[in-house]
Protein backbone atom coordinates (compact mmCIF):
# COMPACT_ATOMS: atom_id res chain seq x y z
CA UNK A 1 0.00 0.00 0.00
CA UNK A 2 2.85 2.22 0.32
CA UNK A 3 4.49 1.86 -2.78
CA UNK A 4 0.89 2.52 -4.35
CA UNK A 5 1.15 6.38 -2.79
CA UNK A 6 4.95 6.64 -3.31
CA UNK A 7 4.32 5.70 -7.13
CA UNK A 8 1.17 8.78 -7.27
CA UNK A 9 2.37 11.11 -4.97
CA UNK A 10 6.11 11.66 -5.61
CA UNK A 11 5.99 11.79 -9.46
CA UNK A 12 3.16 14.51 -9.17
CA UNK A 13 5.04 16.43 -7.00
CA UNK A 14 7.85 16.33 -8.73
CA UNK A 15 6.29 17.07 -11.80
CA UNK A 16 4.19 19.71 -10.33
CA UNK A 17 7.23 21.57 -8.79
CA UNK A 18 9.65 21.24 -12.33
CA UNK A 19 6.44 22.83 -13.97
CA UNK A 20 6.19 25.70 -11.68
CA UNK A 21 9.44 26.44 -11.24
CA UNK A 22 10.28 26.55 -15.43
CA UNK A 23 6.90 28.82 -15.56
CA UNK A 24 8.67 31.62 -12.94
CA UNK A 25 11.87 30.91 -14.65
CA UNK A 26 10.48 32.04 -18.11
CA UNK A 27 8.44 35.05 -16.23
CA UNK A 28 11.74 35.73 -14.51
CA UNK A 29 13.83 36.05 -18.14
CA UNK A 30 10.93 37.02 -20.56
CA UNK A 31 8.18 39.25 -21.16
CA UNK A 32 4.76 37.96 -23.34
CA UNK A 33 5.33 37.31 -26.78
CA UNK A 34 9.24 37.25 -26.21
CA UNK A 35 11.32 34.35 -27.04
CA UNK A 36 14.90 33.86 -27.27
CA UNK A 37 16.71 30.93 -29.82
CA UNK A 38 18.55 28.27 -27.93
CA UNK A 39 18.78 26.18 -31.07
CA UNK A 40 18.28 27.65 -34.45
CA UNK A 41 15.75 26.38 -36.70
CA UNK A 42 14.57 23.94 -34.27
CA UNK A 43 14.48 25.53 -30.53
CA UNK A 44 13.27 28.53 -28.70
CA UNK A 45 11.88 29.50 -25.31
CA UNK A 46 8.87 31.63 -25.89
CA UNK A 47 6.37 33.29 -23.54
CA UNK A 48 2.83 32.49 -24.84
CA UNK A 49 -0.16 31.74 -23.05
CA UNK A 50 -3.02 29.81 -23.50
CA UNK A 51 -6.31 30.57 -22.63
CA UNK A 52 -7.69 26.81 -23.98
CA UNK A 53 -6.18 23.28 -24.28
CA UNK A 54 -3.76 21.87 -26.41
CA UNK A 55 -3.48 23.54 -29.54
CA UNK A 56 -5.30 26.72 -28.88
CA UNK A 57 -8.70 24.98 -28.04
CA UNK A 58 -11.13 26.95 -26.56
CA UNK A 59 -8.73 29.60 -26.82
CA UNK A 60 -11.24 32.35 -27.22
CA UNK A 61 -10.17 35.73 -25.27
CA UNK A 62 -13.33 37.55 -23.97
CA UNK A 63 -15.42 34.70 -22.56
CA UNK A 64 -15.32 33.34 -19.52
CA UNK A 65 -17.48 29.97 -20.26
CA UNK A 66 -13.88 28.40 -21.38
CA UNK A 67 -12.65 29.24 -18.61
CA UNK A 68 -15.08 27.74 -16.15
CA UNK A 69 -15.44 24.76 -18.10
CA UNK A 70 -11.83 24.22 -18.43
CA UNK A 71 -11.43 24.68 -14.38
CA UNK A 72 -14.33 22.37 -13.65
CA UNK A 73 -13.22 19.54 -16.42
CA UNK A 74 -9.01 19.21 -14.84
CA UNK A 75 -10.65 19.00 -11.07
CA UNK A 76 -13.07 16.50 -12.75
CA UNK A 77 -9.85 14.83 -14.44
CA UNK A 78 -7.83 15.12 -10.92
CA UNK A 79 -10.47 13.34 -8.59
CA UNK A 80 -10.67 11.13 -11.22
CA UNK A 81 -7.39 10.32 -11.52
CA UNK A 82 -7.19 9.93 -7.86
CA UNK A 83 -9.86 7.52 -7.25
CA UNK A 84 -8.57 5.42 -10.21
CA UNK A 85 -5.03 5.15 -8.44
CA UNK A 86 -6.76 4.27 -5.36
CA UNK A 87 -8.64 1.65 -6.95
CA UNK A 88 -5.96 -0.30 -8.30
CA UNK A 89 -5.03 -4.00 -7.73
CA UNK A 90 -1.57 -4.49 -7.08
CA UNK A 91 -1.19 -5.92 -10.29
CA UNK A 92 -2.45 -3.02 -12.13
CA UNK A 93 0.17 -0.56 -10.27
CA UNK A 94 2.44 -0.86 -13.52
CA UNK A 95 0.39 2.02 -14.34
CA UNK A 96 0.43 4.57 -11.58
CA UNK A 97 3.57 5.98 -12.72
CA UNK A 98 1.41 7.03 -15.90
CA UNK A 99 -1.35 8.16 -13.86
CA UNK A 100 1.05 9.92 -11.80
CA UNK A 101 2.34 12.41 -14.95
CA UNK A 102 -1.22 13.09 -15.40
CA UNK A 103 -1.90 13.94 -12.21
CA UNK A 104 0.87 16.23 -11.94
CA UNK A 105 0.73 17.93 -15.46
CA UNK A 106 -3.27 18.44 -14.55
CA UNK A 107 -2.03 20.36 -11.42
CA UNK A 108 0.26 22.55 -12.75
CA UNK A 109 -1.72 23.72 -15.43
CA UNK A 110 -4.75 24.18 -12.57
CA UNK A 111 -2.55 26.42 -10.76
CA UNK A 112 -1.77 28.31 -13.69
CA UNK A 113 -5.28 28.32 -14.56
CA UNK A 114 -6.62 29.80 -11.17
CA UNK A 115 -4.24 32.16 -10.76
CA UNK A 116 -3.70 33.85 -14.16
CA UNK A 117 -6.95 32.14 -15.90
CA UNK A 118 -4.60 31.29 -18.70
CA UNK A 119 -1.52 28.68 -18.98
CA UNK A 120 2.13 29.56 -19.86
CA UNK A 121 3.67 27.59 -22.36
CA UNK A 122 7.25 28.27 -23.25
CA UNK A 123 9.01 25.01 -24.81
CA UNK A 124 8.96 26.08 -29.13
CA UNK A 125 10.06 23.15 -31.44
CA UNK A 126 10.32 23.47 -35.53
CA UNK A 127 11.66 21.56 -38.27
CA UNK A 128 11.63 23.41 -41.42
CA UNK A 129 8.50 24.47 -41.80
CA UNK A 130 6.65 22.42 -39.25
CA UNK A 131 6.06 24.42 -36.32
CA UNK A 132 5.08 22.61 -33.02
CA UNK A 133 2.56 24.72 -30.98
CA UNK A 134 4.59 26.10 -27.63
CA UNK A 135 4.02 23.52 -24.71
CA UNK A 136 5.22 23.29 -20.88
CA UNK A 137 6.22 20.51 -18.45
CA UNK A 138 2.79 19.94 -17.58
CA UNK A 139 1.83 19.66 -20.86
CA UNK A 140 4.77 17.19 -21.80
CA UNK A 141 3.92 14.50 -18.46
CA UNK A 142 -0.06 14.64 -19.83
CA UNK A 143 1.32 13.35 -22.86
CA UNK A 144 4.16 10.96 -21.91
CA UNK A 145 1.76 9.57 -18.29
CA UNK A 146 -1.65 9.31 -21.53
CA UNK A 147 1.07 7.16 -23.06
CA UNK A 148 2.23 5.12 -20.41
CA UNK A 149 -1.10 4.49 -19.01
CA UNK A 150 -2.28 3.70 -23.00
CA UNK A 151 0.31 1.04 -23.59
CA UNK A 152 0.12 -0.29 -20.32
CA UNK A 153 -3.72 -1.13 -20.67
CA UNK A 154 -3.59 -2.15 -24.52
CA UNK A 155 -0.48 -4.09 -23.81
CA UNK A 156 -1.25 -5.94 -20.56
CA UNK A 157 0.04 -9.07 -19.61
CA UNK A 158 -3.31 -11.49 -18.59
CA UNK A 159 -2.51 -14.39 -16.48
CA UNK A 160 -2.45 -17.35 -18.21
CA UNK A 161 -4.52 -20.04 -18.16
CA UNK A 162 -3.32 -23.72 -15.84
CA UNK A 163 -3.41 -26.81 -17.63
Amino acid sequence: MKKKYFLIVFPSLAILFLDQITKWGILRILDIHQSITVIPGFFNLVHVRNRGMAFGFLNRAGSDLPFYFLLFATLGAIFFLVFWALKLKPEEYRILPGLSLILGGAMGNLIDRIRLHEVIDFLDFQIGHFHWPAFNVADSAITVGTLWVAFNLLFRHSPRPRE
